[in-house]
């Protein structure tokens, strides 16, 4: 017997509202936002949240001076597809590139996440 369904994600960040509509956006997923908190959920229900922290510092990749402590990796078809729509969205491409079958952006908060393909 499982505990629970699912679980839920929440980031820090300087802006729910913006976050939410970020990853809402890219993921095609509903988004709710209230004073200081964003949601995004799949119509499966699974949900990711967005908490705003006054004076948040966005973690500095690949340095570890303000560690990531977690990122997504959202899996995509083609690469060259979907990095200028991201990018359209307001993301901005990683100098650091360690890897050909992923590609490393940051959200509009600073966050790292990978665009992946199998």
């Amino acid at each position: 017997m499982a505990i629970a369904r699912y679980p839920s994600f929440v980031i820090d960040c300087p802006d729910a509202d913006a976050l939410a509509t970020f990853y809402g956006t890219l993921l095609d997923w509903t988004v709710k936002t209230s004073d200081g908190w964003g949601e995004i959920r799949d119509t499966n229900g699974q949900c990711i949240c967005f908490q705003q922290v006054e004076g948040f510092t966005p973690p500095k990749w690949p340095a570890q001076e303000v560690p990531q402590q977690m990122h997504l990796d959202v899996m995509v078809d083609d690469l060259d597809e979907a990095e200028p729509a991201v990018l359209a969205l307001g993301a901005t491409k990683h100098e650091h590139q360690p890897g050909t079958s992923f590609r490393v952006f940051l959200d509009p908060a600073g966050h790292p996440f990978c665009l992946c393909v199998d």
